[in-house]
């Protein structure tokens, strides 16, 4: 397709610890998850030191996980994922204001409501970095009068965050109650997408977490993307219709509809779910992790590559 877009991205971690690390197991969401709208090309994992435990598998979301052990002394741990993308263009067809008025979306969502939509549900209520107060819903609220259209609710929701909230890498950490970031109206995309995700759901409507990449710097007479140098995080809403339904993305921190810029690398309910690299160790001592993340138009990657 003429308007797909392909891209080269490494993401590597590094960790060095102070102390060896005797046992080593850790949970990756590194490859890029299948969609209608991507498809990964090439993808490959290197670990040092090499794992004596590595498998793949699907979590509960459907999204590819790696997981690996390292049962001997080791001081450092390095983990570089490579992939090749192809990202085809996505925005939604249907216009903003026509879509079903957002209350009566709330309505259908509501427990024992039917159809059931099980794929919505997980995404419906509180999760370990999501809140669901009144806070949040009063926040949203003049976003989300009586009877406005869901996805054009969810828009104005989306630029007033960008609006309001400044982005600031030494604000907060994974750790930041979404609450406080609320009240300081300060963070990185991840905060602003478990914001917008606690808005969402405060008000009664389902909404899901969305971990990728954009690309790392933009074609010539473009403006740089926020949160182009690391993993990138926004959210998708989730649109009834009939016994099935759509999910349709929204970037709080770009103010901006994800399409053929955004890489798709895992969803879920919040950066628990999907977190990159996780796991547990045993010894290390003091450690943090080095996180460097390139993405490359595939097309500059060849002609770099061949002299062209």
């Amino acid at each position: 397709m003429s308007d797909a877009a392909r891209y080269h991205v490494v993401h590597e971690t590094t960790y060095r610890y102070e102390s060896p690390v005797s046992i080593s197991r850790q949970l990756l969401h590194l490859t890029p998850r299948p969609c209608a709208w991507q498809t990964c090309l090439e993808h490959a994992v290197h670990i040092d030191p090499q794992p004596s435990l590595d498998e793949t598998r699907f979590d509960a979301f459907g999204n590819p996980v790696r997981q690996f052990a390292i049962e001997l002394p080791h001081s450092s741990l390095l983990v570089r994922a490579e992939s090749r993308i192809e990202v085809r263009p996505h925005l939604p067809e249907l216009p903003f204001d026509k879509t079903t008025a957002w209350d009566d979306v709330r309505d259908a969502l509501a427990y024992g409501a039917r159809p059931i939509h099980l794929e919505a549900s997980a995404c419906l209520f509180e999760s370990p970095y999501v809140r669901v107060k009144r806070e949040f819903a009063a926040y949203a609220a003049p976003c989300f009068p009586p009877g406005r259209p869901l996805l054009e609710a969810t828009q104005a929701l989306m630029a007033k965050i960008f609006r309001e909230f400044k982005f600031d890498a030494k604000a907060t950490t994974v750790a930041t109650p979404v609450l406080q970031v609320l009240q300081e109206k300060r963070g990185v995309c991840q905060d602003f997408a478990h914001l917008m995700l606690a808005c969402l759901r405060s008000l009664g409507l389902a909404a899901r977490y969305v971990s990728g990449y954009l690309l790392t710097q933009p074609p010539p007479g473009k403006p740089r993307m926020i949160g182009a140098d690391a993993s990138h995080a926004w959210i998708a809403v989730f649109c009834p219709d009939g016994d099935d339904g759509f999910w349709v993305d929204f970037d709080p921190t770009n103010n901006l509809l994800p399409d053929t810029q955004h890489i798709t690398l895992a969803w879920g309910r919040d950066f628990g779910d999907v977190s990159p690299l996780r796991g547990v160790i045993l010894g290390g001592d003091g450690h943090a992790p080095e996180v460097a993340v390139t993405v490359t138009p595939y097309d500059e990657l060849t002609a770099a590559t061949t002299g062209v």
